[in-house]
């Protein structure tokens, strides 16, 4: 599974950009804001037609266009793959893949996966619940493809009842329909709990392993999944949970009406680390927060060669010169195989020569 080849025009600061890559590692130099991330970020909107900095797709075109194109070719299940990408201000995407139309962004993903890491991810033990649910949104939507539907209708029925919360003392009317939007949210709810909770399962089997070596046999990672209080057993098939939702959805329904919000559903989830028995939020270093994200990120990696027999493609967006030596070496080591994108300033120190610098300057390959 890799990109053989890239052609970027009108994508963020990229005009008429070509290039082609290694199957193995591929190191991205060049100063700051010369584009590095900017090709890091379309080779991850190939495997889902999702960026991971933006969620509006009008701020990937370039400043000046009206509209931009991304076209790749990939190679993944032993075959061939052209992917074709057309961005617009005013109309919606177009996604061809060997000159057929996709009826679904979420195709891309049976293609391509992706497991990207960049600076933010560092601080995934230590920042709110957000951030990790956005780890756990995006990992397992591209390895179950029926999870970003699920998350897509509920995310749609979350904002409807967040409208209905607000509005309906001026329009009283709103409360005719909500518990159809109750409804909705724990059939739909009840699915993302399940899939969260395997995933965190499985997830956890790796790093906790991973965590281990890095520390030298003196750490052990614990995950803990903390979802809706009522929802006893998560890993319990979608129709056990979602009456549980409703039950919950019930318990906080006047408290929704006073505050005007949805208090009550996985969006409210979080995935706490624990370190030997402890908090690692509250009570890890920040050496051992680093090291606890990169065992996140290397597990979900393996859970991808797990599911398809492939690496999925590793973006790792100028993380390195966050890390420490000991650490930087403990990584370069461990992603041996699959194809590998690391962007920088300098080039990293490569134990291993089968490798291909680009240079980039203000969009243009040097």
């Amino acid at each position: 599974m890799n990109v053989h080849s890239i052609l970027l025009d009108g994508f963020r600061n990229y005009e008429g950009f070509f290039a082609e890559f290694s199957p193995e590692m591929n190191v991205v130099c060049g100063e700051n804001a010369q584009g590095k991330t900017n090709l890091v970020e379309a080779i991850g909107f190939l495997s889902g037609a999702k960026s991971y900095r933006t969620r509006t797709e009008q701020e990937l075109i370039s400043f000046h266009r009206q509209e931009g194109f991304l076209n790749a070719e990939l190679e993944s299940r032993n075959r061939s793959f052209q992917v074709e990408v057309s961005l617009s201000r005013h109309a919606r995407r177009k996604i061809l893949v060997n000159h057929v139309k996709l009826k679904k962004a979420g195709e891309l993903a049976g293609l391509l996966r992706t497991v990207l890491f960049c600076p933010e991810d560092l601080s995934l033990v230590r920042e709110g619940a957000a951030g990790r649910r956005r780890f756990l949104d995006l990992s397992i939507s591209q390895l179950r493809p029926k999870y970003a539907e699920a998350l897509s209708h509920y995310q749609r029925l979350l904002d409807h009842k967040t409208r209905i919360l607000r509005d309906f003392t001026e329009k009283p009317g709103l409360l005719d329909v909500l518990q159809e939007f109750n409804d909705g949210l724990a059939k739909a709810g009840a699915i993302i709990i399940h899939y969260r909770a395997h995933f965190i399962r499985r997830l956890l089997a790796s790093a906790e392993e991973i965590q281990r070596d890095f520390s030298g046999g003196r750490e052990d990672l614990f995950l803990i999944y903390q979802t809706v209080k009522t929802v006893d057993d998560p890993l319990a098939q979608p129709s056990v949970i979602y009456p549980r939702l409703l039950e919950h959805q019930k318990s906080h329904e006047q408290a929704e009406f006073a505050s005007r919000s949805c208090l009550s559903g996985p969006h409210k989830d979080d995935l706490i680390a624990e370190i030997n028995g402890q908090s690692a939020r509250q009570y890890a270093s920040q050496g051992q927060s680093r090291t606890i994200a990169l065992s996140l990120k290397l597990a979900e990696r393996e859970l991808h060669r797990e599911d398809t027999g492939q690496w999925p493609v590793l973006l790792l967006d100028d993380v390195l010169s966050e890390l420490d030596t000991r650490r930087q070496e403990f990584v370069l080591e461990r992603i041996r195989g699959g194809q590998v994108f690391i962007t920088g300033c300098e080039i990293p120190a490569l134990k291993r020569t089968e490798h291909k610098c680009l240079t980039i300057s203000q969009g243009k390959l040097q």
